[in-house]
């Protein structure tokens, strides 16, 4: 699904280049679970933008799905994310003027869906990360826990070949961080692939592999039995 060939990303000031990436190849096979480990400033986060197609490299190959992205104008990354994508941010990123409902349905209004349709895989999708008597909710009005069930929830309504998750349980206390992974593992285990930045080893090990970067290059590769989901 991802195939990553000699990637760099470098950023240019007045004075100073840096060399976020450099010289990164990396495959993800569809319905893998992988993990991108490493201390921060390493290029975990800059890696992960790429993946997604929020950013273009400075040189080398990025292929998702058999297309060549490097090189896409804004417009064409956009149009290739659509339903193909689906983000998970340790912020949450949820609109806080939009209810539950709304937040989850918007991705599905950017695909052009009707109506009818919209409503019966929003409430489908809120019915299964168990926050559907929240739905009329505002995100500040929820516990980050549900922020983040909620963040799922219109990350997977698209039903996305990827999912990228950025630290998703950054600002969870343990229990809920525990059920967030659990969630992952299910999406995962039903064909999704995901790759998610982490600083967590415990959450590293639902993974099937582990990938850690060290200023801007992949340092280490280690496969897991993945843990899989915990009660």
């Amino acid at each position: 699904m991802i195939q990553i060939q000699n990637l760099k990303k470098s950023f240019r000031t007045e004075e100073v280049e840096t060399l976020a990436l450099n010289n990164v190849t990396l495959k993800v096979a569809e319905g893998e679970f992988v993990a991108i480990m490493g201390p921060s400033g390493c290029g975990k986060s800059t890696l992960l933008n790429i993946i997604g197609m929020l950013d273009n490299p400075t040189e080398g190959s990025y292929q998702f799905a058999g297309h060549e992205v490097g090189g896409l104008r804004e417009s064409q990354r956009t149009q290739l994310r659509k339903g193909n994508l689906g983000f998970v941010f340790q912020s949450f990123n949820l609109i806080d003027e939009l209810t539950v409902f709304e937040n989850v349905e918007l991705p599905l209004i950017y695909l052009k869906m009707n109506k009818a349709e919209r409503k019966e895989k929003v409430t489908k999708v809120l019915e299964r990360m168990k926050i559907a008597h929240r739905k009329k909710h505002f995100p500040q009005q929820l516990s980050g826990g549900q922020q983040q069930r909620v963040a799922i929830a219109r990350a997977v309504v698209t039903n996305p070949k990827l999912i990228l998750a950025d630290e998703p349980t950054g600002n969870l206390d343990s229990k809920n961080g525990i059920e967030v992974m659990n969630l992952l593992t299910e999406l995962n285990q039903e064909g999704t692939t995901i790759v998610m930045v982490t600083h967590s080893d415990r959450d590293s090990h639902y993974a099937h592999r582990v990938i850690n970067l060290f200023d801007g290059q992949i340092v280490t590769e280690s496969q897991n039995k993945p843990m899989g989901a915990m009660i």
